[in-house]
């Protein structure tokens, strides 16, 4: 049995990606993040916060949650860490009201 040199295998790899352009498995792992942030309104609905409540606790402005849940902007990267937060334990933002 052939043993190949993993860092051969590798380097392989990537002169195949450059050389075709298949970059499915970069566009895999952005679309799992993307997939992994719950959407604001859905988020706030399930968490039982009004809109001004989720602001509070998201450290932002009522505007910019609505703008968010109209989808005219999206909400930073530590905003989105926050929300799979909030996503994964739901009364974490009640106790960041008190």
């Amino acid at each position: 049995m052939e043993v190949k040199d993993p860092m051969v295998e590798l380097l392989s790899s990537l002169e195949q990606i450059v050389l075709t352009g298949n970059v499915v498995g970069a566009s895999l792992v952005q679309q799992e993040k993307t997939a992994s942030v719950p959407e604001p309104q859905r988020l706030r609905e399930m968490t039982g916060m009004k809109i001004d409540e989720f602001a509070r606790v998201m450290g932002v402005s009522v505007s910019s949650v609505k703008s968010w849940e109209a989808r005219r902007t999206r909400p930073s990267g530590s905003a989105r860490k926050l929300m799979q937060l909030l996503h994964t334990n739901p009364y974490l933002g009640r106790q960041l009201l008190d």
